[in-house]
């Protein structure tokens, strides 16, 4: 790849030339941070572009010039990928004015979107036309809908309705060259050769960026059903999921594993909310049902848990009697990453593991981190359904993480070592990055690696495209 260039005066004032007045603009200090104040990035500006032809007049200019691009959706990534730290300066191309829902076709069950629509105004507009747009994120309110293809994101209802990948039937994008793919079809086959669509998606912006999309939408399940089970262990969560799955098969939108320590977090960082048991459990499991017309979410649930009682499985237990308490009940899972914030980890690990040896590594895990340093907190959190797990370790009670500095990497190899010795991924949901690009080469396959370097090489010749994200700079 050739070596990049800053993006210099006379890059920005000829670029300034090619688009329309108040399209350049200084950096503002949100476009630099990052959420959890790991990274600092740089930008020579930020492009505001209007329009996908506006993003290729960007792209197209870079790629002649040798100038870095990193595209910037809602700046809610959690590895990095959207901040740049070192390295000539690039432009930072945000798509935040491109924020139009183009068209909804109800009977087809799709909506077209631009690529700066934040996942809310989707959720919204989808809910408009009676439908359901299904990907749901703590960060929805903010997080842009071209970000959460480009990370291909995850969430809370994958076990129902799959990731950001599964919700895409087409794209409109400017590749590293800035032409203008033109895929945005709303076609469920189309079997025409290489599927760039599943290429783009999960690329994290190194490969092109992403300006449109046509999104599948669902029907809005008419009857919803959410409690809180307390579980005697994870392998009786994984056992009770399967009780659920028995008794509504695909109903079952959401099924989250909470430790006794993400209670504990938010009892001393957010008091003031109101916490569902008298007698915190060990653990406990949120489930989230959606049913057809003339099902009864709460009798399904009432059943439920008195098998789980039967079985050993559960000994208490909250079922939503109104949709203020289902919300209630959301509250505490959707607060707990807010609680892990105000404690501040050490280390944060988001990983997939087979979901039948998750009980094991669990215990594998605690034992690793008791040996490291037996004062070390765990809140291992998650959606169980999909076998993603939120694996965060803390500072003791009184200390602060830096305290810990020493032994973040230590930490961190340990997990990712143990994720590899159960068949698991070291990042299930929130992408690579910059943060995790020494991880993947590390763990990653080999061939696979080397394909990604090639597609890499083919398509972004110049490597002006994120640079620094996913994988490692030739």
């Amino acid at each position: 790849m050739t070596s990049l260039r800053p993006a210099d005066p006379a890059f920005l004032d000829a670029l300034a030339a090619r688009l329309p007045a108040d399209s350049l603009r200084p950096a503002e200090e949100r476009h630099l941070e990052e959420p959890r104040a790991r990274s600092r990035g740089q930008a020579a500006a930020v492009a505001l572009p209007r329009s996908v032809g506006e993003v290729a007049e960007v792209v197209r200019a870079a790629h002649a010039a040798h100038v870095g691009v990193v595209p910037y959706g809602g700046g809610t990534g959690l590895v990095g990928g959207q901040v740049m730290p070192d390295g000539p300066a690039p432009i930072l191309l945000s798509l935040e004015r491109m924020r139009a829902i183009r068209e909804v076709f109800p009977d087809e069950n799709v909506l077209l979107a631009e690529a700066g629509v934040t996942l809310a105004d989707v959720q919204a507009a989808a809910h408009a036309a009676d439908r359901l747009f299904p990907l749901s994120l703590a960060s929805e309110g903010t997080a842009r809908i071209g970000g959460n293809l480009s990370t291909n994101a995850g969430g809370v209802n994958v076990l129902r309705y799959g990731n950001a990948r599964d919700l895409c039937l087409g794209l409109e994008a400017v590749l590293p060259t800035g032409e203008i793919w033109h895929g945005l079809t709303r076609l469920r086959k189309d079997n025409t050769g290489y599927d760039l669509r599943n290429l783009l998606i999960g690329a994290e912006g190194t490969l092109g960026v992403i300006t449109a999309a046509a999104l599948k939408l669902s029907p809005i399940p008419r009857h919803v059903g959410t409690a809180l089970f307390s579980v005697e262990s994870p392998a009786a969560a994984i056992q009770l999921l399967a009780l659920a799955r028995e008794a509504v098969a695909e109903g079952v939108s959401a099924f989250e594993l909470i430790h006794r320590q993400g209670l504990d977090f938010l009892a001393e960082t957010l008091p003031d909310l109101r916490q569902p048991f008298d007698e915190t459990p060990e653990w406990c499991v949120l489930i989230d049902l959606g049913l057809g017309a003339g099902q009864a979410p709460e009798e399904v649930l009432t059943d439920l848990f008195g098998r789980a009682l039967d079985a050993g499985i559960s000994r208490d237990g909250v079922i939503a009697q109104s949709e203020a308490q289902r919300q209630a009940l959301w509250s505490v899972r959707e607060f707990i990453p807010e609680a892990n914030r105000r404690i501040g980890s050490v280390s944060s690990h988001d990983i997939s593991v087979p979901i039948s040896r998750i009980p094991a590594f669990i215990s594998a895990g605690w034992a690793a981190m008791s040996r490291l340093d037996s004062s070390l907190r765990i809140n291992c959190f998650g959606h169980l359904g999909d076998g993603n797990l939120h694996y965060n370790v803390f500072p003791a009670k009184g200390r602060k993480r830096a305290d810990y500095d020493a032994l973040r990497g230590d930490v961190k190899r340990i997990i990712h070592d143990l994720v590899a010795d159960y068949g698991g991924s070291i990042s299930a949901e929130h992408g690579i990055g910059r943060f995790k690009v020494d991880d993947l080469e590390r763990y990653g396959d080999p061939v696979k690696l080397a394909a990604m370097r090639a597609i890499k090489q083919a398509l972004d010749p110049h490597g002006i495209m994120n640079p620094g994200a996913v994988l490692a700079s030739a």
